[in-house]
C-alpha cells in the first residue's frame, strides 16, 4: 500500500463519517463537506492503485526472469550429476 492508498483510505472514512453526521444533525454543509471528501479519497485510492499497477509490471518481470534462471541452473545441475 503506498501513501495516496493510504490518504485516499483516511480521506474516504472521513468523508463518510462527516456525510453521516451531517445526515444525522440535518446539516446540509456537512453531507456536502462530507460526500466531496469522500470522493476526493477515493480519487487519491485510485490513483494509488494505478500507481502500484505500474510499479507491479515493471518490477515483476524481472523477478519472472530471475525464477527462470533458477529453474534453468537446476536443470543443469541435474544433467551434470546424471
Amino acid at each position: 500500500m503506498n501513501s495516496d492508498q493510504i490518504k485516499g483510505t483516511i480521506d474516504d472514512a472521513a468523508g463518510r463519517a462527516k456525510r453521516q453526521v451531517g445526515e444525522w444533525t440535518g446539516d446540509t454543509g456537512a453531507q456536502v463537506d462530507g460526500a466531496a471528501q469522500q470522493v476526493k479519497g477515493k480519487a487519491e485510492k485510485a490513483v494509488g492503485n494505478v500507481k502500484d499497477a505500474v510499479r507491479g509490471t515493471t518490477s515483476d518481470a524481472p523477478r519472472d526472469r530471475d525464477i527462470d534462471d533458477d529453474r534453468n541452473r537446476e536443470s543443469v545441475t541435474k544433467v551434470e550429476r546424471e
